[in-house]
């Protein structure tokens, strides 16, 4: 039976953290349902998409993970600028790590969208025997900021799946229901005042 009102939305989504946090590990287990113990380092940024339906929208995902090295550092707010989405990662075993995760999540707010939805993520739940991050340190500071908050594992798929629903619904509740085109023509628009603004 053919849903009434459902929304198309196009979303994009960002994942930033440290190199070694996960973060291709849980976009490969959303979007595909793998999991590799060993995971090539990701260069400049990675590109997948997948489309989540719930009752009230269809969500279509476009996914960039990002590289994690220091040296693709400056290329990050190419991006996550125009982003939905921004799910910030750490590992459990890495204090480093979520020291970097909330610098990123400093860096998303000077961004001031007050729309976009970033989500702390403390990855690895299946090293639990190495945690060196407590789940409330993580969980308390993302309350601080206003940020959603899980604990994930990629190799075992805990709360993988949530996460993205999770997103996909809030989302969904912020988008007006409005035609899709419209969205197009602002972004054309923009795009000629650019062009126009910036050839001579």
């Amino acid at each position: 039976m053919a849903k009434t009102g459902n929304k198309n939305i196009q979303a994009k989504l960002v994942l930033l953290g440290d190199m070694g946090t996960g973060k291709t590990s849980l976009v490969l287990r959303f979007v595909k349902g793998q999991f590799y113990d060993y995971q090539e380092s990701t260069i400049g940024a990675a590109f997948f998409t997948q489309v989540l339906s719930l009752n009230e929208a269809t969500i279509k995902f476009d996914i960039w993970d990002t590289a994690g090295q220091e040296r693709y550092y400056s290329l990050a707010p190419m991006y996550y600028r125009g982003a939905a989405a921004a799910v910030v990662v750490y590992d459990i075993t890495s204090m480093d790590s979520f020291e970097r995760a909330k610098k990123w999540v400093q860096e998303l707010q000077r961004q001031e969208n007050p729309n976009l939805v970033t989500v702390l993520v403390a990855n690895k739940a299946d090293l639990a025997t190495k945690r060196l991050v407590e789940n409330e340190v993580g969980e308390q500071y993302a309350k601080e900021n206003g940020l959603l908050f899980f604990e994930t594992s990629a190799k075992t798929a805990q709360n993988v799946n949530e996460l993205f629903y999770e997103i996909a619904k809030r989302l969904a509740k912020a988008s007006p229901s409005r035609p899709a085109g419209m969205k197009l023509h602002n972004r054309s628009q923009e795009a000629g005042r650019r062009a126009f603004c910036c050839s001579s």
